[in-house]
């Protein structure tokens, strides 16, 4: 069975730091794409940033620049560094992964497995 653990969520100033780290087990996602997603309350599930199978990335546009996602195959794992925080990317942040492969998935709907989630709160 697929499971997505992710941390390293809390709650943080404006303008700080947060790195979001999620380990798959279950199975191996070498050649499949990651990502990591947000919903707010009251608003859709969004993608933030995503990475393939090579590490070509894909942000929304209102995280570039801030977001950097990475992934380590030797972990199975993919993290979101986040900085200078706004209080608008509060949300709870899920990581997410597909069966799809050599393909880099932009769109909530394309992704399979989920994590539970995790909250970031960035105060003002």
């Amino acid at each position: 069975q697929v499971h997505l653990a992710e941390s390293g969520g809390g709650l943080v100033q404006a303008g700080g730091s947060l790195r979001l780290s999620c380990v798959a087990s279950g199975r191996s996602f070498d050649f499949n794409p990651m990502a990591w997603l947000r919903q707010a309350p009251g608003k859709e599930r969004e993608v933030v940033a995503a990475i393939s199978w090579n590490r070509t990335t894909h942000y929304q546009d209102s995280v570039k620049g801030r977001f950097f996602i990475s992934r380590d195959k030797s972990k199975n794992a993919v993290d979101l560094q986040m900085n200078s925080l706004r209080p608008e990317d509060t949300a709870v942040y899920y990581c997410a992964a597909d069966s799809t492969v050599f393909k880099l998935l932009t769109r909530q709907s394309e992704y399979d497995y989920w994590g539970q989630g995790i909250q970031v709160t960035v105060s003002s």
